[in-house]
């Protein structure tokens, strides 16, 4: 089921203080927590964690919790910048029993700020909560790999606003609750109960009855194109990376798919106490990296110029641009795989946060194309912050897979001038898929749409709730920059699922179109919703897409449906 790839040259085996030819352990680092079965005191490391991170919304402190393969009674509560996975090859070979959980005591039984937090690859016997895996999340999270082996509720009695579900087995029923959106893509499940405004099925099996506009369904047969995400493993005693194979017209669980095993010895094992250009350094000799836990000060750009490169983010590594340049920048080139990244405005503007080509790009990536998973950016919430944008796509054939990025509307440094941020993406690259797509809060075109061959299945997005007056969020005689824009040059282009919601809380102000597109044959959207979640009176959205859908601008809860 698994290929090996080849051992780097001794040069790799001296170079810097984490990497090596390991015969214990790879070092990750502390705040990286690997178990087995035998480990001492399991059940009070996990809480300790958590009893940090539960309310730690903007903290510093970041966690991977790891587990290897065998079986485990444990409750494990997950909480914010906290990453669980198992060590197995299959998610069956690490199995928890007792409960994995996120709730939201720490807001009231609020979970729309339950944000960034993952659970994956391993298998879960809940014994509380009426069997239930409790996974009341927003965005910016993942649940991936998973076998839940009795029932999953995507609440806990309050409003949640997310979220991610991706190769995962249920073995009873999803229970949806008050989740205002989702996305689940080639997930097996009993039975889905529920949904609200936005709820998008890809490539699972028993997706729930009903049709749009009177349930808020959109479901999709089959995942045109796929590789999952890769993960750390163990395998006969050693630490590897395992990268799964690409797969095309896909339902259901992509577990059986086979993977290409990487040596840990491949990898430059990067500290928050490295540069960028002790990073560069190990990528130029043709190592993978391993991003482990913390906040990276970056003088200059990650800089990925190698096909089939591997970055691979342990327990949301924060990479912060200093100096106003991007925090990752891929060459047009093929196969790269970037996964579990945090990526967060600097002080100094950058002209984006994470740029896939080079703006010249034309080759064709078919064949081989980049993944892009897991990838989160903020501007503001932590600290003031500017970005031009916060993700630009050149290359062609890019997938991404479950992205937020967002503009602050909480936390320091949030304010119309405080943290800047015109887009949230720019696809400049042709045949350029999305699974996932969350934009939120900037201050332009949230995501901006310049060339053929686009998919997107699910997009979620807010305006900006601090507008400080119509005129200054004007253009071009229109009121407001559409959420999501397609250029007037485009010709091919298909979206499925789009949720746009405003809440304008500082002034009176209307967006006129949630979406805008040119009216030509190749461009298709199917399933769109507005939403006025409330806000000043007389604010709100005009019409959904270029002209058509009634408005919901009021003083009151409207809510707005298109097909």
């Amino acid at each position: 089921m698994r290929s090996r790839s080849s051992i780097l040259p001794l040069t790799f085996l001296i170079l810097g203080l984490h990497a090596g030819a390991y015969a214990a352990d790879p070092d990750f680092g502390p705040n990286v927590r690997v178990f087995d079965p035998s480990s001492p005191n399991i059940q009070n490391e996990v809480n300790a964690i958590f009893a940090k991170q539960e309310a730690n919304q903007f903290g510093s402190e970041r966690y991977a919790i790891l587990f290897k393969p065998g079986k485990y009674d444990l409750h494990v509560p997950v909480g914010f910048y906290t990453q669980v996975a198992g060590l197995g090859e299959s998610p069956d070979d690490v199995s928890i029993t007792g409960a994995l959980e996120v709730k939201a005591r720490w807001m009231n039984g609020n979970a729309t700020c339950n944000f960034w937090r993952s659970a994956e690859n391993f298998a879960i016997t809940p014994t509380v909560d009426r069997d239930t895996v409790v996974w009341a999340v927003s965005q910016g999270v993942a649940l991936r790999h998973m076998h839940v082996r009795g029932n999953l509720s995507l609440f806990d009695g309050g409003w949640s606003s997310g979220g991610f579900l991706a190769d995962s087995q249920i073995d009873g029923k999803v229970i949806s609750g008050s989740q205002q959106q989702w996305l689940a893509r080639n997930d097996e499940w009993k039975q889905w109960d529920g949904g609200v405004w936005n709820m998008v099925f890809v490539g699972v099996n028993k997706p729930p009855a009903g049709a749009w506009p009177q349930r808020p369904f959109t479901v999709v047969d089959k995942a045109p194109l796929t590789r999952e995400k890769p993960y750390l493993a163990v395998a006969g005693g050693q630490f590897e990376v395992v990268l799964p194979r690409m797969a095309t017209a896909t339902s259901g669980t992509n577990w059986a798919t086979p993977g290409q095993a990487i040596a840990i010895a491949n990898f430059y094992i990067a500290r928050p106490t490295d540069t960028a250009a002790t990073i560069n350094a190990a990528l130029d000799k043709g190592h993978h990296l391993i991003l482990t836990p913390g906040i990276y000060h970056l003088e200059d750009a990650i800089r990925i110029t190698r096909p089939n490169t591997v970055l691979l983010g342990l327990g949301y590594p924060t990479l912060v641009p200093e100096k106003g340049t991007p925090a990752i920048t891929i060459a047009d080139v093929d196969g790269v795989n970037v996964a579990g990244v945090l990526l967060e405005a600097g002080p100094l503007e950058s002209p984006t946060l994470l740029q896939a080509g080079e703006a010249d790009s034309r080759a064709s990536h078919a064949a081989n194309p980049t993944f892009l998973y897991d990838i989160f950016a903020r501007a503001g919430g932590a600290a003031a912050g500017h970005a031009d944008c916060f993700v630009t796509i050149n290359s062609s054939d890019v997938v991404g897979d479950n992205f937020w990025l967002w503009r602050a509307d909480h936390g320091a440094g949030a304010g119309w001038t405080r943290n800047k941020n015109r887009n949230g993406l720019i696809v400049n690259g042709k045949d350029v898929t999305f699974y996932g797509l969350f934009v939120e809060h900037t201050q332009e075109y949230q995501t901006l749409w310049n060339a053929d061959g686009g998919r997107v299945y699910f997009y979620q997005s807010e305006i900006p709730y601090d507008v400080p007056g119509q005129q200054v969020w004007s253009h071009n005689g229109e009121k407001g920059y559409a959420s999501y824009k397609v250029a007037d040059n485009v010709k091919t282009h298909e979206a499925w699922g789009l949720g746009v919601y405003s809440y304008f809380t500082a002034a009176s102000v209307v967006l006129d179109n949630s979406i805008e597109a040119p009216a030509a044959s190749g461009i298709k959207f199917h399933h769109m919703v507005t939403v006025r979640l409330g806000g000043k009176d007389g604010s709100g959205i005009a019409h959904i897409l270029n002209g058509q859908g009634s408005a919901v601008v009021g003083s009151k809860f409207m809510k707005e449906q298109l097909d």
